[in-house]
């Protein structure tokens, strides 16, 4: 005789958790989500800050530094050319999949990601925003053309194949920490169209968001009832900007969150614990 185990029983932090966000918009209103590092954490890609809100480690590289300098590219390439087989290799994890079912039972207006590793859309939500890009992607700065990033890691691997067999620590967003390597002959490929400088197509530090994105974030706000954070310290002004529009237009921001955040005083709730077991709690709560 086949016996089938009952379904697990609730956490009673997570189920009165759930139960808090809920309460905090009328029925019929639809949250804003608004997700950062620490919905990818249980996927394996490192996240930038610790509990603390300060850098785990050196902060990314500028824009400014990537297109002044030759030597900058030479060791930003070498570095993503072993930390992007983390990137490529990770897959949805816990808190994607519960907000895309979320999504589909209508408790999301809209995502909005700070991410650039593409794996909530792979869980199956649609229309969301990469407010920072996506790092499969690659561009040429003179001619614009666009390339797949898996094709430029075969070229990376062609000019180089002495570099593939070293290990490296896995960093945030497809880079890796490789110190004390001399970088100068790392051989950098151009545009094949142009001849310009290839850059992963996300934004990076001292580089603007486009304001296409923005505009569109703002859009969904306005339909929103509130605004949710999750796994963001909302460090970054990018993201911060929404929770101070939110604020002004008198919706209630929430966020799921370990550890510090930046301008707390503005959240009508604030709840500490990982993200993904929330939202999943959330999940089979909207279910019964």
């Amino acid at each position: 005789m086949t016996v089938i185990a009952p379904p697990p029983s609730p956490s009673p932090v997570l189920h009165d958790a759930a139960l808090a966000l809920r309460a905090l918009l009328p029925p019929g209103r639809r949250w804003l989500v608004l997700t950062g590092a620490g919905c990818s954490t249980g996927s394996g890609i490192p996240d930038y800050r610790d509990l603390e809100g300060q850098w785990k480690r050196p902060q990314p590289v500028t824009l400014q530094a990537f297109m002044g300098s030759h030597a900058t590219r030479q060791r930003y390439w070498a570095r993503s050319l072993l930390g992007w087989p983390v990137m490529a290799q990770a897959r949805p994890g816990q808190a994607h999949a519960a907000l895309a079912q979320l999504q589909q039972r209508g408790w999301i207006e809209g995502l909005v990601t700070q991410n650039v590793d593409g794996l909530h859309t792979a869980a199956g939500s649609d229309g969301v925003i990469d407010l920072h890009g996506r790092i499969a992607a690659v561009r040429c700065m003179g001619c614009c053309a666009g390339m797949e990033r898996a094709v430029l890691q075969a070229m990376l691997l062609e000019r180089n194949p002495g570099w593939a067999g070293l290990s490296a620590q896995a960093a945030p967003d497809g880079d890796a920490d490789l110190e004390g390597r001399d970088f100068s002959r790392f051989d950098v490929p151009a545009c094949p169209h142009c001849g310009g400088v290839l850059k992963p197509d996300v934004v990076f530090y001292g580089e603007g968001v486009p304001s296409q994105r923005v505009q569109a974030v703002r859009a969904m706000l306005q339909q929103a009832g509130g605004l949710l954070v999750a796994g963001s310290s909302l460090m970054v002004y990018s993201g911060l900007r929404f929770v101070h529009e939110a604020v002004a237009q008198g919706k209630p921001v929430a966020a799921i969150n370990q550890g510090r955040m930046r301008s707390e005083d503005l959240l009508a709730l604030k709840i500490e614990q990982d993200c993904g077991p929330l939202l999943q709690q959330l999940a089979q709560d909207l279910e019964q």
